[in-house]
């Protein structure tokens, strides 16, 4: 899978640990989170002009947090996890 970089991104699977960074909770700045693949949404995804909004997103990827948290994300939001 290829990013907006053109650099390749191991998340190629159902199953794949990766890391992401998200929006810290209740503090300002980020935090990197690691978690497994659950689920690929590529059929769904869509063009957000193709529904007339811009708001609420499909993402490709449903990732397990090993906090607990269900996140969705886009592949070029992941690195894969050592």
């Amino acid at each position: 899978m290829t990013g907006k970089n053109g650099k390749s991104h191991g998340v190629t699977a159902v199953g794949s640990r990766v890391r992401i960074t998200v929006p810290a909770s209740g503090a300002e700045g980020t935090v990197t989170c690691v978690g497994v693949v659950i689920e690929d949404y590529e059929d769904m995804v869509i063009d957000r002009a193709s529904v007339g909004r811009d708001w609420a997103p499909v993402h490709r990827w449903a990732i397990a947090l090993d906090d607990g948290r269900l996140i969705f994300a886009n592949s070029e939001d992941l690195t894969p996890a050592q």
